[in-house]
């Protein structure tokens, strides 16, 4: 990759990615719109890699016609290839060699993909083309490959912790001189309440479908129909404009309240106090700084508490840049780990809900109605269920791509292989999420209403993450039982009576046949 202007003169071509919706793009950046002609497609290749949800496509394709009009309300000259021209070649290496069929270039130049596999695709290309390719820095993170391959190198362990702290003090994000704001870096044992009854909780703002998006709606039902999803009502913010606004809006209603119910879930509501920003974030509308700058503002201006606003930041500027220094540094062959040997086929019950486990349920129909699930429920309920019934964690990876309109590889593969399904030996984190039904049942209410039982251990009317929960651990021993953290669930086990382990096998085993 090379980050050095061209001052050749010569006429560019500029790629822009589906997630590089931003006039600050690196390779927008070094472009000249008097000269160079800027690329912008929707193919076929990279919207049915996976079964993509119905309003992620959407999504995309809605703001990236968007940002095209943009552009050229800017002056730059753009090509914009739809997903039914005809003469689309269905790949994104396609379009560009059609492009320059019509109008010679001297090189292409794109910001790095934030996917290896396209990534990839274009070097490929380009040595196989012999066409000058610059790859440059995606400088929307605040961590570049190096910086972070300089953090790792050398340490047994990686732990986000450490990371957070050094990015902390780089951005100055709630820093008081050398020190973190309140005295403390992590906040988190504060933001694990369970929600309590009579809450107001705000709704993100709703916004209209134009005519633009009227047109990629029906485009989608007529193209990916079959795909997974609801796709209508369709209320994502898809410029920059309307992103903006959405973060406004959390800041002012959610934020006071994100951190103390973060963890929590309740039947019926979907979003809480979340901001529901991710997928803005992930495809440029908003800018992970401009982001952070806000939510800090609240807290300075007292309109927040100190423990949403760490929380808030950390996950953007601590696990998500850590995510991504994770992935990199382990692509390719990241995504096929399988430390577990887990084997069984992911349950039909992730693509349909049809599941009288009223946590799965609501977060698998939440998530087809929605393409959005909070993180407790992807971590502690849909890849819980997962890891303890020991599904094949490429299944589940390709799953949580195919679902949510945040997903790309880069930040969903870790925290499915790494955290989720520890499917990389403890690499990302420090010990399997395993839980049993008495997590659920202290962060939701979604127990009370379910056909099992919670308090119930083993038995056909048991919650069936108690037996799985133990069956887990038993299945996994050689593998897990120097886990410091899990000493103590080894203990336990080892204390029961034999008959009593015995009830929680076989239970267990009735539970995975059924699957």
């Amino acid at each position: 990759m090379t980050s050095s202007d061209d001052q050749s003169g010569e006429r560019s071509l500029i790629l822009i990615l589906g997630d590089q919706l931003s006039r600050n793009i690196a390779a927008l950046k070094r472009a000249d719109p008097d000269r160079d002609i800027v690329l912008m497609a929707e193919v076929a290749e990279e919207a049915g890699y996976v079964q993509h949800h119905k309003k992620k496509i959407a999504f995309l394709f809605s703001a990236m016609r968007h940002f095209a009009e943009a552009l050229k309300e800017d002056g730059w000259q753009v090509h914009y290839v739809r997903l039914d021209d005809p003469d689309n070649s269905g790949s994104l290496t396609g379009e560009i060699d059609r492009l320059r069929a019509a109008h010679p270039v001297a090189r292409v130049v794109v910001t790095e993909p934030g996917e290896y596999r396209l990534k990839s695709a274009l070097q490929d290309w380009a040595e196989a083309s012999d066409v000058p390719l610059d790859m440059l820095q995606d400088s929307r993170f605040l961590c570049s490959h190096d910086r972070f391959g300089e953090w790792a190198e050398g340490r047994k362990q990686l732990r986000m912790e450490y990371f957070y702290r050094e990015m902390r003090r780089e951005t100055g994000l709630l820093m008081d001189g050398d020190e973190p704001e309140g005295g403390k870096w992590n906040f988190d044992h504060e933001n694990r309440k369970p929600a309590e009854d009579g809450l107001s909780l705000p709704e993100p703002p709703q916004t209209s479908p134009d005519e633009i998006t009227e047109e990629v709606l029906d485009l989608v039902e007529a193209q990916f129909g079959d795909h997974f999803g609801t796709l209508r009502p369709f209320w994502f913010a898809v410029t920059r404009e309307e992103a903006l606004a959405a973060l406004e809006r959390f800041a002012a209603e959610a934020l006071p309240n994100f951190g103390d119910y973060q963890d929590a879930m309740l039947e019926g509501e979907r979003f809480l106090y979340h901001s529901v920003l991710s997928h803005y974030i992930n495809a440029s509308l908003l800018e992970p700084l401009e982001v952070c700058r806000r939510v800090e503002r609240a807290y300075y201006e007292g309109d927040a508490p100190l423990n949403a606003a760490e929380g808030f930041i950390r996950q953007i500027i601590g696990w998500r840049e850590y995510v991504r220094g994770i992935y990199w540094r382990n692509m390719p062959g990241y995504t096929e780990q399988n430390f577990l040997e887990a084997t069984r086929p992911l349950p039909g019950f992730y693509w349909t809900a049809d599941t009288d486990m009223a946590c799965v349920a609501a977060a698998v129909s939440q998530t087809r109605d929605e393409a959005y699930a909070h993180h407790i429920q992807r971590l502690m309920v849909t890849g819980n269920f997962a890891m303890l019934a020991g599904v094949d964690p490429h299944q589940v990876h390709e799953w949580y791509l195919a679902v949510y309109a945040d997903a790309y590889e880069w930040v969903e593969a870790p925290n499915v292989i790494g955290m989720s399904q520890y499917a990389d030996g403890g690499l990302l984190g420090s010990k399997p999420y395993a839980a049993s039904g008495n997590y659920i049942n202290k962060m939701s209410d979604h127990c009370a209403g379910c056909r099992y039982s919670v308090t119930k251990k083993t038995g056909e009317d048991a919650c069936p993450f108690n037996p799985l929960y133990w069956d887990f651990l038993v299945r996994n021993r050689d593998k897990l039982c120097n886990n410091p953290r899990l000493k103590r669930a080894y203990s336990t086990w080892d204390r029961m009576p034999e008959p009593r382990q015995e009830e929680y096998l076989d239970s267990a085993r009735k539970v995975l046949d059924q699957l």
